[in-house]
């Protein structure tokens, strides 16, 4: 069960959260829909290559990534969207595409929308389509120390 790795972790950091099941869903918005979660709490992540190495962006359901946005807060020459033959194997505890936005559990470095923070609390995949976490804002900033930034447009 892909959740298991990230509960570890947040059981060993002493992090209250609530996990709970959805019918399967494979979009941001779909899942948000499902899950009674509005679109600006549910946090998706998008695997980009910031000069080819692998980074997550992490911003509202409701937002895309501004490339451009993201190019500057990383000092990066150049930032492309990451494709999921060049993931995939980067987590194997989890389906593809629904990967946590905890890059810290994978080695990677974390870029978060600012839009994030405007909210108490924050819910994600859990690594599966079928299940979610919802945990505080702080938390997650705690324990995964993203980047903060203006990385995403929309909404």
């Amino acid at each position: 069960m892909p959740i298991n790795r990230l509960k570890e972790f947040l059981n060993g950091q002493h992090i209250k959260y609530v996990a709970f099941n959805h019918s399967p869903a494979y979009t941001a918005q779909e899942i948000a829909a499902l899950a009674h979660v509005r679109g600006k709490e549910l946090a998706k992540t998008v695997m980009v290559k910031l000069d080819n190495k692998m980074a997550m962006a992490v911003l509202p359901a409701s937002l895309k990534v501004d490339f451009e946005r993201l190019q500057k807060a990383a000092g990066a020459g150049q930032v492309e969207l990451a494709s999921e033959k060049e993931f995939k194997d980067m987590f194997p505890d989890c389906e593809i595409g629904a990967m946590p936005p905890f890059g810290n559990l994978y080695g990677m470095e974390v870029y978060a929308s600012h839009r994030l923070a405007e909210d108490a609390e924050i819910a994600f995949n859990a690594g599966s389509h079928t299940e979610l976490i919802r945990m505080a804002y702080k938390d997650f900033e705690r324990l995964v120390k993203p980047k903060i930034a203006k990385i995403g447009f929309g909404t």
